[in-house]
């Protein structure tokens, strides 16, 4: 039994969660592809800045509550079988992050994952999810650079793991997730370093 949850964990984690609210949204409320828009990214952020309105605060809620749904039944499997909360949390969340990023269904191409870890992580261990949405809300109301502001708040979710009684398993897998985050920004990093990085605002998909 405990080979299959981890086998059916994966496999429900990977499908469910690479269907792609921004994609799906855009195509049926705006007849447009968000990957052929602005930076070209299947995500919250770009999907904001391009279209705006309410629908953006759509496809953020819908790409939160896809893992946390996902992630909570399956952590709570995971305690029921194998006595592993967290691990399971952890684990099931790692399948989450790649079907997010490497979804089946649009040729393997999504998102860099950053809402599905603020999701999972919750279900780790919600001290380090609540100082990685604080560290994310000082910055983005700040520097106002999303992808600086959250590669911080993940990255501080990690440390606040290695000072808890954390699963040794959870700690790894998080921190496998958090450095595939940061890889995936590369872009942004470059963009960061060269002071060329768009600044995020909440008001208007306009500003710059």
């Amino acid at each position: 039994m405990k080979i299959a949850l981890y086998i059916i964990s994966a496999l429900v984690a990977y499908f469910v969660t690479g269907l792609n609210p921004a994609i799906i949204i855009s195509k049926l409320v705006y007849h447009k592809d968000i990957r052929t828009c602005g930076s070209g990214n299947p995500g919250f952020t770009n999907f904001k800045r391009t279209f705006g309105g309410a629908w953006s605060w759509v496809v953020m809620a819908i790409d939160l509550l896809k893992s946390a749904v996902v992630v909570g039944t399956f952590a709570m499997l995971f305690k029921h079988y194998t006595g592993h909360f967290q691990l399971g949390a952890a684990y099931t969340g790692l399948f989450c992050m790649l079907g997010h990023s490497f979804p089946i269904w649009y040729k393997f191409k999504g998102g860099k994952g950053f809402l599905v870890y603020m999701s999972l992580i919750l279900f780790v261990d919600w001290r380090a999810w609540l100082v990685a949405c604080a560290v994310l809300a000082a910055l983005i109301f700040t520097i106002k650079y999303m992808s600086l502001s959250t590669m911080c708040a993940v990255t501080s979710s990690v440390v606040v793991l290695f000072f808890t009684d954390a699963h040794p398993g959870a700690i790894i897998s998080c921190t496998a997730m958090v450095l595939f985050i940061i890889i995936r920004h590369h872009e942004n990093i470059n963009r960061l370093i060269h002071g060329t990085e768009r600044k995020f605002y909440f008001s208007s998909k306009k500003k710059s």
